[in-house]
């Protein structure tokens, strides 16, 4: 099952600390808009996404049809075919994406100790 690119999304503080601190560990500004509260980091092929505001908990992201510089990729597994082959093995969605519907979706799924996951699908 190719998931595509993959992310940590960092629920922050205060996004301008964190900024200033993985900034310290090499990684730099990438994408996003602090004014806007958030900001995707790269150190190589690491990504980390920094989020104020926006969720609870830190989580995992994956990207189907992107490459870790987010790039599209072709061929790629449609987040659709994904959530269904999630679903058939007995996982349990928190939310789906729309089955009917072609182009970005997401869903999300929590692992057994309640770590968030979601792949999120851009193209």
């Amino acid at each position: 099952m190719d998931l595509g690119a993959f992310s940590i999304s960092l629920a922050v503080k205060d996004i301008n600390a964190s900024k200033e601190f993985y900034e310290k560990l090499g990684f730099k500004e990438f994408h996003g808009d602090t004014m806007q509260n958030w900001l995707i980091l790269k150190n190589g092929e690491h990504v980390i996404g920094l989020f104020q505001g926006m969720f609870d908990k830190n989580m995992l992201t994956f990207n189907p049809g992107w490459d870790s510089n987010a790039q599209n990729v072709e061929p790629f597994t449609d987040v659709r075919v994904l959530q269904q082959k999630l679903k058939e093995q007995g996982v349990e969605l928190v939310s789906e994406a729309d089955e009917t519907a072609a182009g970005p979706a997401s869903f999300l799924v929590m692992d057994p100790d309640g770590n968030p996951i979601l792949f999120d699908q851009h193209v």
